[in-house]
């Protein structure tokens, strides 16, 4: 999976999003999701840090079938009656749908992109598809900036709890503290921000002359194959949910 370009990781996630989004059906989410599952051992990322990258997705997407089916349009038979809520044949189907569906658009992205160095992503962007040089450079620095802000704030976690500001006060002490530690990561990454704005312009990132780069992006046969069969994996979830009659526009 690292030897893949990351521009083709970009037009396969965003091909299975598009097709995906095109319908509220669970087959095409369900087909699409199997076939995601199944190439799962293929894409080079180990078990445990495939397990927490996706973690958050496996939590919210229940979530949402929940909220469809608490607050979704009735319809069909009620299943069963708690309260305010009646809860039908018809917001099951529905929230069924929707979590598949946020589940198959979402995997392949994570996926895609914890296997995806964000300088190669730059490289790409800016040398195959012609993006502005001083915007992908300044994204990508900023991106850079991530790591460094998760260690500030472990930083300041630590520093104010060895002056005794991390004690006490209830719940309500905890989050004044807490915005007050974000207030500082805020200040922190400003003045980071503009440091190095400084020294890249010192740097000549914004010259206005033809930029060369490091290193050569290239779309090789592998690409255009990778992209092939994420078009072919839509395209058959496509025909499995018109032949089972559960395709379901959402624009219609």
């Amino acid at each position: 999976m690292n030897s893949i370009s990351p521009l083709a990781k970009l037009c396969a996630a965003g091909i299975l999003g598009i097709v995906l989004l095109l319908s509220l059906d669970p087959v095409s989410a369900l087909v699409a999701l199997g076939f995601e599952l199944a190439l799962l051992p293929w894409a080079g990322v180990p078990a445990r840090k495939l397990l927490r990258i996706l973690t958050p997705l496996l939590i919210a997407a229940p979530f949402a079938g929940l909220a469809t089916l608490l607050y979704g349009r009735d319809g069909g038979d009620v299943i069963l009656s708690l309260g305010p809520w009646q809860i039908t044949s018809g917001e099951v189907s529905l929230a069924l749908a929707i979590t598949l569906r946020v589940i198959a658009v979402a995997l392949p992205a994570v996926v895609l992109f914890a296997t995806t160095d964000p300088t190669d992503l730059a490289d790409a962007l800016a040398q195959l598809w012609k993006l502005p040089a001083r915007f992908v450079i300044g994204a990508l620095a900023a991106i850079r900036m991530l790591g460094l802000m998760r260690q500030d704030w472990q930083m300041l976690r630590l520093a104010r709890r060895a002056r005794g500001v991390a004690d006490g006060g209830g719940p309500w002490g905890s989050l004044k503290r807490l915005g007050n530690q974000a207030l500082a990561l805020l200040t922190i990454a400003i003045r980071r921000g503009s440091l190095l704005a400084i020294a890249m312009e010192a740097r000549a990132f914004d010259a206005p002359i033809q930029r060369s780069w490091a290193r050569q992006a290239q779309f090789t046969a592998r690409d255009y194959v990778f992209v092939l069969g994420a078009t072919l994996i839509s395209a058959i979830a496509v025909m499995m949910a018109l032949m089972t009659g559960a395709w379901n526009f959402v624009i219609a």
